[in-house]
């Protein structure tokens, strides 16, 4: 079936140089593992496919009041665009811009087909996967450490995740386009916190059917 032809969003400045040795902080997410940090305003987060073909799922909330947070809704309506990629404003549930995407060597990265979950696996994988580890408990582990629960865990960014939007509108999982060293650049509009499941799932092609870590590295405006 023949996808739709959908426009991303156009980049409105030039994607800044990064020299990762200047990097404040540096840290391997393994795979299958949740990762989250406050970065504050200003300062911009490199997510890396260190390997290539690793869907890295991605919620975005404000610091201070994790009530407010990342809005697929909001952020497709903002552009004009399904995917998300280099000048794509991640918008939150309040209209307010929590980050803008300043780097992208992949392309464009989904925002439509949520994480993975074990209710999810059952009804498509079979009953055989029910107890696989899947982002949903991620985000839960990542989420507690910050007083949050399974409540405030929300529709998704998916990094480096190909998902073509079919003629009849469906969603299809499909082989990665992400290269080993893609990265995606995100700058920080306010003190927002990141909380990052390191998809565990290895019943679609979103990783290659082969989870593997991903590197996140944070620049400082003076420094980067």
């Amino acid at each position: 079936m023949t996808a739709l032809n959908t426009a991303s969003a156009t980049p409105f400045f030039a994607a800044p140089v990064l020299d990762e040795a200047k990097a404040v902080y540096d840290f391997t997410v393994p795979a299958n593992r949740p990762w989250s940090k406050v970065i504050q305003k200003g300062q911009i987060l490199r997510i890396i496919d260190i390997k290539g073909c690793q869907a890295v799922d991605t919620l975005v909330y404000d610091a201070h009041d994790t009530s407010e947070r990342y809005s697929a809704q909001d952020t497709i309506l903002a552009q004009g665009a399904p995917y998300v990629t280099t000048g794509t404003r991640l918008m939150s549930n309040f209209g307010h811009v929590l980050a803008v995407v300043v780097g992208d060597s992949c392309g464009r990265h989904d925002t439509s087909a949520g994480a993975c979950s074990c209710e999810a696996n059952t009804v498509r994988f079979g009953h055989h996967t029910r107890y696989m580890h899947a982002c949903r408990e991620n985000f839960v582990m990542a989420a507690a450490a910050h007083g949050m629960t399974k409540r405030d865990i929300v529709p998704n960014i998916n990094f480096f995740m190909n998902v073509p939007i079919e003629a009849d509108g469906k969603l299809a999982i499909v082989d990665g386009v992400s290269a080993p060293g893609d990265h995606v650049d995100l700058l920080a509009a306010r003190d927002m916190l990141v909380l990052i499941s390191n998809c565990p799932q290895v019943n679609n092609p979103c990783n290659d059917f082969d989870p593997t870590p991903i590197r996140v590295l944070v620049f400082d405006p003076a420094t980067a």
